[in-house]
């Protein structure tokens, strides 16, 4: 992954090359679209930079979700913008799996986007409602092994980066649950605390309160290595699920065709905000570990992306609708 080399990127020199880009972009605010309801850690996200991003560009920056299908009703939106750069789309993972998980797009989620930059990580947490017996990830893998499809896992819809990390512990840990799929983030986490849904894949800030409270058991962190905001959390793999990683990133990205120029001025504004301590301090406090990159690297970690989950969602016969 490319994370630690994508904290050094050049681009954290931005206003070295701000007088060699177009001065008359953008010229009206900015529609960032957010393809998900709100509360989830991709609209999170957005809310954290809407703000200084419109400082580092002069216009205001206007935050719209538009959730449903996956993630594909907003990104549809997006794609068929005027390819001006005054239009945007903040998605993450889901992204990368549309094309196998809807064949009927509409549109190419990989040529149809321009990407801008790559945003942040974060370690989601293997979490089970309190009545599960499991107290370890051994115990949780040896628990759905005797109860298979007749546990619920919850998750924010098909192709969300929580349900590609349940997808590839199924694949890994040769096991079994049904995937129930929820509107937004919090209607997933309310049916998890009420115990409607047993097991749940979802953001470490969100779900670590609810443990240390005692609403919600968590027993693992997604990433290859620990979270430092819980480095208590063992990880899937060093629990006994070899191989696994998975994660939440975010990425900025316009419709294809916007003008080059457009993009270096979107890719500095965000290295920018990415340098402020005020969004590096708010990054931590939600556990999201800050990347960046000029429109090529973004490009390529997308597109790698979509060729590593791609053959999951094959293998496990996983699809939309």
């Amino acid at each position: 992954m490319l994370r630690r080399a994508l904290l050094l990127s050049p681009l954290l020199a931005a206003p070295a090359i701000a007088p060699a880009i177009a001065q008359d972009f953008p010229t009206r605010p900015i529609r960032l679209v957010v393809p998900f309801a709100a509360g989830g850690i991709i609209d999170v996200v957005a809310r954290i930079l809407a703000e200084p991003m419109g400082r580092h560009l002069g216009q205001t920056v206007v935050v719209e979700n538009l959730p449903g299908a996956g993630s594909s009703i907003g990104a549809r939106a997006v794609a068929r913008a005027a390819p001006d750069g005054h239009t945007l789309l903040l998605s993450g993972a889901a992204h990368a799996v549309l094309a196998p998980l809807y064949p009927d797009l509409g549109f190419d989620p990989l040529a149809d986007f321009a990407p801008v930059a790559l945003l942040g990580d974060q370690p989601f947490v293997v979490a089970v409602h309190p009545s599960v017996p499991a107290m370890d990830v051994p115990g949780l893998l040896a628990w759905l092994r005797a109860r298979g499809d007749a546990v619920n896992f919850a998750t924010t819809g098909i192709g969300a980066a929580s349900h590609l990390a349940g997808e590839l512990l199924k694949s890994r840990a040769g096991v079994a649950f049904t995937v129930v799929t929820y509107r937004g983030t919090p209607q997933a986490v309310t049916d998890l605390i009420a115990g409607r849904a047993e097991m749940m894949i979802d953001s470490q800030t969100l779900l670590a309160p609810l443990d240390r409270e005692g609403r919600i058991r968590a027993l693992a962190v997604t990433t290859a290595r620990r979270s430092r905001l819980l480095p208590g959390l063992p990880t899937l793999a060093e629990s006994g699920v070899a191989g696994y990683a998975a994660s939440s990133w975010q990425s900025l990205q316009a419709p294809a065709g916007t003008p080059r120029p457009a993009l270096e001025r979107l890719a500095a504004a965000i290295a920018g905000v990415l340098a402020e301590p005020a969004v590096q301090a708010r990054y931590a406090e939600a556990g999201i570990e800050p990347l960046a990159g000029d429109p090529e690297v973004a490009r390529r970690f997308i597109a790698a992306e979509a060729a590593k989950w791609a053959p999951i969602l094959r293998a496990t016969g996983a699809r939309a609708g």
